[in-house]
């Protein structure tokens, strides 16, 4: 028996952008929310870094879990900016 090859899935960054009119409550709130990975420590340190250099990553993921965080974020009410950066950026 022959074993298979299995290819890694390439890994995509999720990116908090930084925005001055954010809620520190609410983007630590959401991200907790929206990445069970991530714990509310976790998520302010995220925060505080998008804030100093206009973007921070939240974690890698498979594309599709990284579309789904992303787009999760962007619907947040107030909207929350995130971005995709593939993870050899």
């Amino acid at each position: 028996r022959k074993e298979e090859d299995f290819e890694e899935a390439p890994l995509y960054k999720v990116m908090l952008l930084g925005d001055d009119a954010y809620d520190l409550s609410h983007v630590i709130e959401r991200l907790c929310a929206v990445m069970e990975d991530l714990d509310e420590d976790a998520a302010a340190t995220i925060y505080s870094a998008a804030q100093g250099t206009g973007k921070a990553m939240c974690g890698k993921y498979p594309m599709e879990h990284a579309e789904v965080y992303k787009e999760q974020l962007l619907r947040s009410e107030p909207m929350i900016y995130a971005d995709i950066e593939d993870e050899n950026e």
